[in-house]
């Protein structure tokens, strides 16, 4: 795949769909890459998007610049691939640490962003203790210390027995996420606080969760909904973190519908 120099960083990305289409920009969860998407796309380009994804720093493809982050550098990757690419406006979607991208994008450059979309995110996780300890877990253990707990996190027990072949790429994806990567933007995640900035949203805006989500529970959800005035809340039974895959059929149409309303 094609890599695009952005500030400090090499970014790899991907188009899918027509050329003249709508841009759709998609940024990925920590410790996952831009094939996080791969159930979403075909709905996408079949609605006629032009559908980008892209690796966020630290991530799949794209480089490893010494860390740590924070939520300004992820942010400013992002728009600065689209300014690469000479694309004025997309519609934003990103899960969990690229739906925190996907709010400080939207709250620093509105007009850029059509319509957002915030999947198994937050504006703000508390205090950094956790992510300390992951932190601490993987540069002692590297990635397969924390991969087991993750798919945990990311999937229902229902989930890994229904989707043994899912849960096996996204366990290979955590795997192969650098752990220098992976420390640079925990200290991102762990130093955000958008509770207060996001209220300045205006663009239409979906915000979805799991039921069942540990790490960016529904309460989590509701505090973005409430604080971006107009926005819609979909709670998904029976899923966790990765909501878009897990069940990828009812995430697909949720997000089509909005889609037809939104823009």
């Amino acid at each position: 795949m094609p890599q695009i120099q952005v500030g400090d960083v090499a970014i790899e990305y991907r188009f899918d769909g027509p050329g003249d289409g709508p841009v759709m920009l998609l940024s990925n969860s920590l410790a996952s890459n831009l094939g996080m998407w791969d159930h979403q796309v075909p709905a996408l380009t079949a609605a006629g998007f032009r559908v980008l994804r892209y690796d966020s720093r630290g991530h799949g493809g794209s480089s490893v610049p010494p860390g740590p982050y924070d939520i300004d550098d992820l942010t400013a990757d992002a728009a600065g691939l689209l300014d690469a690419l000479e694309l004025p406006q997309a519609v934003v979607m990103g899960c969990s640490m690229g739906g925190m991208v996907a709010q400080r994008l939207t709250t620093l450059h509105p007009r850029r962003v059509r319509a957002l979309l915030l999947t198994a995110t937050a504006c703000h996780v508390g205090g950094p203790e956790v992510w300390e300890q992951r932190i601490a877990t993987v540069r002692a253990g590297g990635m397969p210390a924390v991969v087991d707990a993750t798919v945990d996190r990311w999937f229902t027990k229902g989930g890994q027995t229904r989707l043994k072949a899912e849960v096996a790429r996204v366990r290979e994806m955590i795997l192969a996420t650098p752990a220098d990567g992976f420390c640079a933007c925990c200290h991102a995640i762990a130093h955000m606080d958008q509770r207060e900035s996001i209220r300045a949203i205006t663009a239409p805006t979906l915000v979805v969760v799991g039921e069942q989500d540990p790490g960016t529970p529904p309460s989590a959800a509701r505090a973005i909904h409430e604080r971006i005035a107009g926005s819609e809340l979909e709670i998904i039974p029976d899923a966790a973190h990765f909501v878009n895959v897990e069940h990828a059929d009812v995430f697909n149409r949720r997000m089509a519908e909005f889609l037809a309303k939104a823009l």
